[in-house]
């Protein structure tokens, strides 16, 4: 048995399970395979793939071009980089992990972010190590008083709620499934879309990517902001339109607080690297040491119960016994 652990970035999952319990070859992967070419020809010799959340697409071009795959584990409860049905189709068992972290770990992130944005905290760290002070640190905007709207206020929205609240905020949501039931369990005012965009001095996203939520945000949504306005995604990239999202930033009309962007890696050279109203992390909302930690061992745990015969987490139980 062959086993591929893919885009560990941080060089920790290697360290973070007992991979050598499992009596097996294990390959470690710290980098991507530079599109689905790269992926078939670097994984097609592997009974078993471990996937970081959606940094490799594996869409039917990819499965189909791995004749040896019999079990893909992914990291999280979904994956929307995975096409389970054509698993399905081939016999491939998927599973997936739940770390219980990770209903905090990202709203938690997205506090930092929001706060990090407001009091221009990366303008100041960058200005300390220059060796210089204030002198080109802006006022930041303090939180109390003023109004977030959350998009998106189910478990992670609904968290992220709780701490606007804390910090003495008023705090409007919105989604397409958003009741009134809800909103009123968390204390919040459930506005419509544009109302919340025009009367909130920050906005933070936390939905599924999904097909009908994509662009949720486009260019006439960001215009409605507030300017100066920050905004806050700590959810996926595409929930936001790219194009339409940079021009607000370069335009000055609101900053940008991001984990999470259109295509991962952010490119080198994409322009929100090099705007100062932007505040950026590498998609590390879930990542904490806990977290990690408990995604591994969990992807470990799969491929013990699946060589076994007693596959665990599994996403497609249809296939289960259909394996020779």
């Amino acid at each position: 048995m062959r086993i591929a652990v893919l885009d560990d970035w941080q060089g920790i999952a290697e360290q973070a399970a007992d991979w050598a319990s499992l009596g097996a070859e294990c390959m470690f992967y710290r980098e991507g395979f530079g599109g689905p070419d790269g992926t078939r020809a670097a994984l097609a010799d592997f009974d078993v793939i471990v996937a970081m959340r959606e940094r490799t697409w594996f869409g039917k071009p990819v499965i189909d071009g791995l004749p040896k795959l019999r079990l893909l584990s992914f990291t999280g409860p979904r994956n929307a980089a995975v096409d389970t049905a054509t698993c399905t189709a081939r016999n491939i068992v998927v599973c997936n992990t739940v770390s219980q972290g990770s209903s905090s770990d990202t709203p938690e992130l997205a506090l930092a972010l929001l706060l990090a944005a407001a009091r221009n905290i990366p303008t100041g760290d960058a200005e300390m190590r220059a060796g210089r002070f204030q002198q080109n640190v802006k006022p930041g905007m303090g939180m109390e008083g003023r109004t977030l709207g959350i998009i998106g206020l189910g478990r992670i929205g609904g968290r992220m709620a709780r701490y606007a609240q804390a910090l003495g905020m008023r705090v409007l949501a919105w989604s397409q499934n958003l009741t009134e039931e809800r909103a009123t369990e968390c204390g919040v005012m459930r506005v419509a879309k544009d109302v919340l965009l025009a009367e909130s001095d920050a906005v933070s996203i936390h939905l599924v990517l999904s097909a009908r939520s994509r662009n949720t945000l486009v260019a006439e949504d960001l215009a409605k902001m507030k300017r100066g306005a920050i905004l806050v995604n700590t959810s996926r990239g595409p929930l936001v339109e790219d194009a339409a999202l940079v021009a607000a930033v370069r335009s000055g009309h609101i900053t940008a607080a991001l984990d999470v962007f259109d295509e991962e890696p952010l490119a080198a050279d994409h322009p929100l690297r090099g705007f100062p109203n932007t505040v950026l992390s590498p998609h590390v909302g879930y990542v904490t040491a806990d977290n990690m930690r408990g995604f591994f061992v969990q992807s470990v745990e799969n491929i013990r119960a699946w060589h076994a015969g007693a596959p665990i987490r599994v996403v497609n139980p249809e296939v289960v016994g259909r394996q020779s």
